[in-house]
């Protein structure tokens, strides 16, 4: 998955229980199962149970408009625009964090808002968002990892899910030998997917709070300008995706071995961007360790970049390693799927 800013995406809660502090709001959500892994028979798993099996609330960060801190006006303006979306007959979804994000996209301008999520939800039906852990299957990932790798590996101190892509490594000519672009963004909506329904819930439940991001590491390390430049079709249909319909997912942004000039241009587009996006981003030279372990606990962190998480190359592409995998924070969606046969 590449973040939508990318240039591609403490104590534990009891499982199965309302997180507390849930406001009531946020359990509204339908039983409709449309909404909840889709991996679950139909019917097995309502989308109320799903969202009160792990907390709802998230931590404080110093800003409003989530669902640990709402202004007055902020509380008014999601409320209408629940109502709003219901009188349009929308059933899912409709949880206070999968709102507020789309209210912070658009600066809780409901209209826009309302107009984003119009576009979202038509594209979810016509692209299969909907059942894309349930009806597509990667198989050529094993193979498409060596030439592209983009990964995720445990979390970072805030709970989030580390999310890694090389984009140094890219091979395009010889992946389009193993696989399509329409099959490429297939798989990256399918880990959204997966990152909402999975990852997520899991990393909240260890966190015993509501973790709604991912922390990602962009490595430019051997990056050449051939390479953006056979890339930069996938990139534009990536960003696009992860900006549209998977709004509010970016919490950190590492870009490692920026080469000469890069950040150089970041300072001149930095004027023109949210002051709350470029809070998240830290553009980095070949000298990133020390940064990233500000973030990132050592033992969390692969040996390549700097810390002590002993883990070989091809272990990193394919064990999708983190709390989604550990029998104590998996809910009842049950474990992350593979996109792939093992």
């Amino acid at each position: 998955m590449a973040d939508s800013t990318t240039v591609s995406v403490p104590l534990p809660t009891t499982e199965n229980t309302k997180a507390e502090g849930a406001t009531e709001s946020t359990t509204e959500a339908s039983s409709n199962s449309a909404s909840t892994p889709s991996g679950q028979s139909a019917g097995a798993l309502s989308e109320e149970d799903f969202l009160a099996s792990f907390p709802q609330i998230s931590e404080p960060n110093g800003q409003t408009g989530y669902t640990c801190s709402l202004t007055d006006d902020q509380q008014k303006k999601l409320k209408d625009f629940r109502e709003l979306l219901k009188a349009a007959g929308y059933t899912d979804r409709l949880d206070d964090a999968s709102l507020l994000r789309f209210l912070r996209a658009r600066k809780f301008d409901i209209p826009a808002a309302k107009l984003m999520w119009d576009n979202n939800e038509k594209w979810r039906e016509t692209f299969g968002a909907n059942t894309v852990l349930k009806d597509f299957h990667y198989d050529e990932k094993p193979l498409v990892a060596k030439l592209y790798p983009q990964y995720y590996h445990k979390t970072d101190k805030d709970g989030r899910p580390v999310y890694f892509e090389e984009l140094g490594k890219v091979d395009l000519n010889a992946m389009l030998k193993l696989t399509t672009q329409e099959r490429m963004l297939k798989n990256l909506v399918w880990e959204y997917e997966s990152f909402t329904h999975y990852r997520l819930p899991a990393c909240s439940r260890k966190r015993g709070a509501l973790v709604e991001t991912s922390c990602t590491i962009l490595d430019l390390k051997g990056i050449s300008i051939s390479a953006v430049y056979n890339v930069s079709g996938y990139v534009r249909e990536a960003s696009a995706i992860g900006q549209n319909h998977y709004p509010e997912r970016m919490g950190k942004f590492y870009c490692i071995n920026a080469p000469f000039g890069f950040s150089t241009a970041f300072k001149i587009f930095k004027p023109f961007l949210d002051p709350v996006t470029v809070s998240k981003i830290h553009i980095l030279g070949s000298s990133y360790k020390k940064e990233l372990l500000k973030q990132i606990p050592a033992e969390n962190l692969p040996t390549k970049f700097g810390g002590t998480s002993q883990v070989t190359d091809d272990e990193l592409y394919l064990n999708d390693d983190g709390p989604w995998r550990d029998p104590k924070y998996i809910g009842p969606e049950g474990e992350a799927p593979r996109a792939f046969s093992s």
